[in-house]
């Protein structure tokens, strides 16, 4: 299974939101430091927003943030989000697969999808965050102010 290019800026901006203590980066520092352009960045964060996963203010002092609820969240479940519903290879594309009526690797494929996602339930972003946030002691991420 392969994620959206979506889904995976989304999870590195999690997590890079996650391993700052104090700071509240905007948006365009972000997506320097996560390597991706600002216009991807903005998109996923208020995609992030709307789940509830990240605060964003607007203006002097604003900034971004993790939410508690962002901390705590379940990739599998923030993936589930992301990624939205589907399968995971085209069946009723154009032209559709001449198998598509007698086909059991369809189901196949959606159990294999939803065993990846569940594996993945355990795991929170705070829980992938901790071992770069006690690395030597260091800062996880240098942000650059301007």
């Amino acid at each position: 299974m392969r994620l959206t290019a979506f889904t995976d800026v989304s999870l590195r901006i999690l997590l890079t939101l996650a391993t700052i203590e104090r700071d509240t980066p905007t948006t365009r520092e972000v997506a320097e430091a996560v390597a991706v352009p600002y216009t991807h960045a903005a998109k996923a964060v208020a995609r992030l927003g709307e789940l509830g996963l990240v605060h964003a203010r607007r203006g002097r002092g604003g900034g971004l943030r993790l939410t508690a609820e962002g901390r705590e969240a379940s990739v599998g479940w923030i993936v589930r989000e992301l990624e939205g519903p589907g399968d995971v290879v085209g069946c009723e594309g154009d032209p559709p697969c001449p198998l598509n009526g007698d086909c059991v690797l369809r189901g196949a494929l959606a159990r294999a999808k939803e065993a990846f996602m569940s594996s993945l339930d355990p795991v929170t972003i705070e829980g992938l965050a901790a071992p770069r946030k006690a690395s030597a002691g260091r800062v996880p991420l240098q942000l650059t102010r301007r």
